[in-house]
């Protein structure tokens, strides 16, 4: 499976609806985006229509639904919106909602694939990036059951298996793969709820917005008209009658398996959020949104080993270096003895490499551990900002008048001292455009063929000349 272009909407598309738990009304606006921008919801109804990031890392809640959370807003039950993102192959994709929860229209994904074909698709510049599945990686639910597995494959496989001890459902399963149409196969399938679940749904503050035409409803055993009435009472609906098990609202099925490929859907939505292209064969026996996020967690952790080893630099002491020690000063406010990039041996639009040695003449070593010198992880962490810096000052004009500021260091992790003699390796990667000044950034220190230490590094970098 050979990496494909980057893509966007080309033209921006608006839809309304009703959210499933919440019962309010929103709107969402879809706008096309740059490269490497991802999928992102923002809160336009907010103060200060904060951005909130399609990623694992986000994953406030799995409570019936897919939640993702950035400081105090969030937005819930996005599952179904990332399945038609994820299916139509959009990569890039700014999602503006004036609500905190995503409509759930008629419970799939059809009518979010209808409205982003409409919008047309934009092959932009940059590669996908692709996560293959080199190794089994399994995961298991001692509580649920629920256990999903990724295998190595040529291209990507998916099916779900379902199982509710159900004599109305029975054991379902479902499959997908690279090629296949998902707008036909799979975007129609309807989430579904057992009757009998309803009052307590009701009772934990859910299904506010739910009806016969956002559900399949199942009745799978009898109940009598005084139950139904009081229940419909309750959900302010009109009751039903039962003479059968079965499900309440439909004898026309969209598929023979909906449920099951219902359950495919959401996977496809939740692994979505690994935020790569996956080539692998996924089997999930009973996923569910808990379930199929602690697995995508799996497959992202994998994914940045994977692609820390595989973007390893190679250093060349002969080679020409992209700056030296006096470009760098030129570029850099740091002095002797807390300048800790000696040069960049690599330098794009999206990463940068540089070089640091490690003697025994570094004035830290007299008085940190003296006896045993070790190298500080946070000057580790300090060299690797100062080489991102370096990289965002690559893009101004006049970077001797710019000055970077930490604003936040996440997921940092030292794996192996660093000693005299050593040569660190420090690169940074971003991990979205630079935006109004902030960097934020990937950055993997390597001694040899090992990593020292990485993190997630997040900074700002101010024109002084305007302050």
């Amino acid at each position: 499976m050979s990496s494909r272009k980057q893509t966007t909407i080309a033209s921006k598309q608006s839809i309304s609806g009703i959210g499933l738990h919440t019962g309010a009304r929103v709107n969402l606006t879809f706008h096309p985006a740059d490269a490497n921008h991802g999928i992102r919801f923002q809160r336009v109804d907010l103060d200060q229509k904060p951005v909130i990031p399609a990623d694992v890392s986000r994953v406030a809640s799995t409570l019936r639904g897919t939640t993702i959370r950035q400081k105090d807003a969030q937005v819930s039950t996005i599952e179904h919106l990332m399945a038609a993102l994820t299916g139509l192959h959009l990569d890039n994709v700014l999602v503006e909602i004036d609500g905190q929860e995503v409509p759930i229209m008629d419970g799939s994904a059809d009518p979010f694939v209808k409205v982003l074909s409409e919008a047309g698709t934009e092959v932009l510049e940059k590669d996908r990036e692709v996560f293959v599945v080199e190794e089994p990686i399994e995961y298991r639910d001692e509580v649920t059951g629920s256990e999903i597995v990724a295998l190595p494959a040529d291209k990507l496989e998916i099916t779900a298996m379902i199982d509710f001890n159900s004599p109305i459902l029975g054991k379902q399963y479902a499959s997908f793969q690279s090629g296949q149409d998902f707008s036909s196969d799979i975007a129609s399938a309807r989430t579904f709820v057992f009757l009998r679940e309803l009052d307590a749904l009701y009772d934990q503050n859910l299904i506010r917005g739910g009806t016969f035409d956002n559900a399949l409803v199942i009745a799978d055993r009898l109940m009598s008209q005084e139950e139904l009435d009081t229940l419909a009472k309750k959900l302010g609906k009109p009751s039903v009658q039962i003479d059968q098990e079965g499900i309440l609202n439909t004898t026309n099925l969209r598929y023979h398996n909906e449920p099951a490929r219902h359950k495919l859907l959401d996977l496809m939505g939740d692994l979505s959020l690994v935020g790569k292209d996956i080539q692998g064969k996924i089997v999930a026996k009973k996923p569910g949104h808990a379930a199929n996020v602690a697995f995508a967690g799996l497959l992202k952790e994998k994914y940045k080993a994977q692609r820390r080893l595989k973007g390893m630099p190679r250093y060349n002491p002969s080679a020409t270096p992209v700056y030296d020690t006096l470009s760098i000063m030129s570029m850099l406010p740091h002095r002797f003895p807390f300048l800790l990039v000696d040069k960049v041996i690599e330098l794009s639009s999206d990463h940068v490499v540089g070089v640091k040695n490690i003697t025994y003449q570094e004035h830290v070593f007299q008085g940190h551990f003296p006896g045993n010198p070790v190298f500080p992880g946070v000057l580790i962490v300090e060299a690797l900002a100062q080489t991102g810096g370096l990289l965002a000052l690559s893009t101004v004009d006049n970077p001797s008048d710019w000055d970077t500021y930490f604003l936040k260091i996440e997921n940092t992790r030292f794996k192996q001292k660093v000693t005299p003699g050593d040569t660190l390796l420090l690169k940074m990667e971003l991990l979205s455009p630079i935006r109004r000044g902030i960097v934020h950034m990937q950055g993997t220190a390597y001694v040899g063929e090992q990593i020292v230490a990485e993190g997630e590094l997040t900074a700002q970098i101010v024109d002084r000349t305007k302050i």
